[in-house]
């Protein structure tokens, strides 16, 4: 079938503009930048009033660079290369050699742009992509500010993207919102978050208030607790001194676990307008109550793999074997966390969050578990395998919704069995290829900031966890590591379940069966 992603069948192209990246001879704009340019290219939304100025420290012309972009491109999107497609961007690309934290390397950006402004029709709309470490945000913005390159007028935009990490806790976060704003406008600020640009993350908003069946279900009463899952096969790869510094708490749950949380938690917004949907996500995050010191003891959990082995039979050394890792370190390769918020809609309700590498499969998932049904009807029947109903909003891989529910098994006597309806994004719409950030960059381009963090969100996110980091900061872990790469995560985490009675649902990896 036809995919109904982001096509110009179905949406129309970005606005004029150049998109400056910096960091472009790095990792990130190689693998997933390029490529969804190249995605967005191929589907006609990118205006032909369009182009890309990349710009690092090395030395290389125009030519050099996109030879190696498309050398890169060409092995990041597999089957969906297009030698059209690629020449059609491949001619928009530009380079420049400088010196990012010098002003005179913005100075000869201006005259660069200006230059492109006048032969490819990009109206003075600027995206700058910030594809650089941190501790760069503020020189960079700064320097833009001092050019002029920032300033904005009724004929124009400019708007700046960041990745995360926003900060390492909540005062290094405030301080970052500061030196932004210094220069920016919150509403010039796009913090990019690639799950955000998961179909499925998208669609809970879609699945919850379009459809008249799941909404007056979708409260205290009728949902037992909610799991939310963001597994990692992986180990920490080439990035041994940055998560060494990090871990997993800091580096996946204030991010990334608490706007799933926000969306899956949030009232049905006035529309569907970026303030409005930030508002409520807002909203969310202000009602989560913070761990006491006492109940990070009893309500967080944390991890760190040793060696083991895969499901394909890999061995693989334990995480503090790995480059750049202290061979006695203490950060955490997994965290747990039970929270609860204080509101009408969710008191009562727990929301287990995990995250973790090296575990038995890739796999991102929020779970829906809803209350058990009384079994007075069936107290005279096989109800062993009476589960309770759940749906399972799967962002990764194989996007799409199952709901399993009870039914009777066929034959003479009443048995209960549970049986499953699975939607499947590919099945519909087709397997577009992506990287997970086509639907951001064209958003911002278009100035919709609704998948994009405000300056609140990534602060309230920080809040939330800020105890958890004094307490496992106070008390290093004895026990790691405490559990094998490989598996799901140390025996704890299943505790924090199982101490409510209740269990995580068994994600089975492709070669078993459900």
């Amino acid at each position: 079938m036809p995919t109904q992603r982001l096509t110009a069948e179905t949406t129309p192209p970005a606005p004029p503009n150049a998109m400056i990246i910096f960091g472009a001879a790095g990792d990130l704009t190689k693998r997933k930048l390029i490529p969804a340019l190249f995605h967005l290219c191929h589907g006609n939304l990118l205006p032909e009033t369009f182009a890309v100025v990349g710009l690092d420290r090395m030395e290389m012309d125009d030519a050099t660079f996109q030879s190696m972009m498309g050398e890169e491109v060409k092995r990041n999107v597999g089957n969906a290369w297009d030698a059209e497609t690629w020449s059609r961007l491949c001619e928009r690309l530009h380079y420049m050699t400088g010196n990012i934290t010098e002003e005179a390397t913005y100075i000869a950006l201006c005259e660069r742009l200006s230059g492109i402004d006048a032969e490819r029709g990009t109206d003075g709309n600027y995206l700058f992509y910030l594809a650089v470490p941190p501790s760069l945000f503020g020189d960079i913005t700064r320097l833009l500010g001092a050019v002029g390159l920032t300033a904005e007028s009724e004929n124009d935009w400019r708007r700046v993207i960041i990745e995360k990490p926003f900060g390492i806790d909540l005062d290094s976060a405030k301080a970052l919102n500061r030196m932004l704003h210094e220069t920016l406008d919150e509403d010039q600020i796009y913090r990019i978050d690639h799950y955000l640009g998961k179909e499925t993350v998208q669609n809970i908003m879609v699945f919850r208030f379009s459809n008249g069946f799941i909404e007056p279900l979708w409260n205290r009463q009728h949902i037992d607790h909610v799991q939310i899952t963001v597994a990692e096969s992986v180990g920490v790869e080439h990035r041994g001194p940055y998560y060494d510094t990090a871990g997993a708490l800091r580096d996946m749950i204030p991010n990334h676990l608490l706007v799933l949380l926000g969306f899956l938690g949030m009232e049905p917004p006035n529309s569907f307008d970026s303030q409005a949907v930030r508002d409520e996500i807002n909203k969310v995050l202000d009602a989560v109550h913070p761990l006491t010191p006492e109940q990070v003891l009893t309500n967080a959990v944390r991890g760190q793999y040793g060696e083991g082995v895969m499901p394909n039979g890999e061995k693989v050394p334990a995480y503090r074997s790995s480059p750049g890792v202290d061979p006695n370190s203490r950060t955490e390769t997994f965290a747990a966390l039970k929270l609860t918020m204080d509101n009408w809609r969710w008191a009562g309700v727990p929301f287990y969050l995990r995250t973790g590498k090296r575990l038995t499969a890739q796999y991102t998932e929020v779970v829906i578990q809803f209350k058990r049904a009384p079994k007075i009807m069936f107290k005279d029947a096989d109800t062993a395998q009476m589960n309770p109903d759940m749906l399972v909003l799967r962002i990764q891989p194989n996007e799409g919704i199952q709901m399993s529910f009870g039914a009777k098994i066929p034959g003479p006597r009443m048995r209960v069995g549970t049986v499953n309806m699975d939607f499947c994004y590919a099945d519909y719409f087709g397997n577009a290829p992506a990287t997970g950030y086509e639907t951001l960059i064209y958003d911002c381009m278009n100035g919709d900031a609704t998948l994009f963090k405000h300056a609140d969100t990534v602060e309230k996110g920080w809040e939330i966890v800020e105890s958890v980091q004094d307490v496992w900061a106070a008390m290093p872990p004895r026990d790691f590591p405490n559990y094998a790469a490989g598996t799901w995560g140390p025996a704890a985490a299943g505790d924090l379940l199982k101490n409510d009675g209740r269990l995580w649902r068994r994600i089975t990896t492709p070669d078993e069966s459900t």
